[in-house]
């Protein structure tokens, strides 16, 4: 009865090894195949990093404070959302508390010169700002979409570390997908 249960046991301890295995096989795999695959969690550890993140417009008369970033991949979509909270001050008055929220969906580009997925073509879905009666004027639309133009450009949602740099090598990095829950970076020659 012993030895059958140490059987078990060794087949269990073996079967393990395997899963474990084959899970680092298929991480490589992917890496040395024509893809890398992020997660909705990954691009949304790097957001939390860089936000809140103000904004001054007309030498400060106009604060814009972007808090709270949740990115979502929306199930059938090509295009990841982001939503977050919105802080609006004007002559001086505070912009670091939420006073609204909007919601942007968007595709991503990787740009070889910030090592980064760049928000690509993004779209204003949406804006609920309280103290303008939940609907936006000229300035607060201006004032957003002039942000999303700058961050679209300059910032990425997520920048890729040194050490996947170094496992990619030489190979260039293509093109950018959204597709089932992931996005997916193509790898070429």
């Amino acid at each position: 009865m012993r030895k059958a249960a140490a059987l078990q046991l060794a087949l269990l301890l073996l079967a393990a090894l395997l899963l474990a295995a084959c899970s680092t096989l298929n991480a490589v795999g992917a890496l040395l195949g024509n893809q890398v695959s992020f997660t909705q969690p990954q691009l949304q550890q790097s957001l939390n990093r860089n936000f809140p993140r103000q904004y001054d417009r007309l030498g400060g008369l106009v604060s814009l404070t972007l808090m709270n970033p949740r990115l979502s991949i929306p199930t059938g979509s090509n295009r990841l959302r982001l939503d977050f909270d919105v802080g609006l001050g004007a002559l001086g008055s505070d912009s670091t508390q939420p006073r609204g929220r909007f919601a942007l969906t968007s595709a991503l580009r990787f740009d070889p010169a910030t090592r980064g997925l760049h928000l690509q073509e993004p779209a204003i879905e949406h804006v609920d700002l309280a103290a303008l009666g939940g609907v936006m004027n000229t300035t607060s639309r201006q004032l957003l979409n002039s942000w999303l133009a700058d961050y679209a450009r300059e910032e990425p949602v997520y920048r890729l570390d040194n050490s996947l740099l170094d496992r990619i090598g030489t190979r260039r990095i293509g093109s950018t997908e959204i597709r089932s829950g992931l996005v997916v970076v193509h790898l070429g020659d």
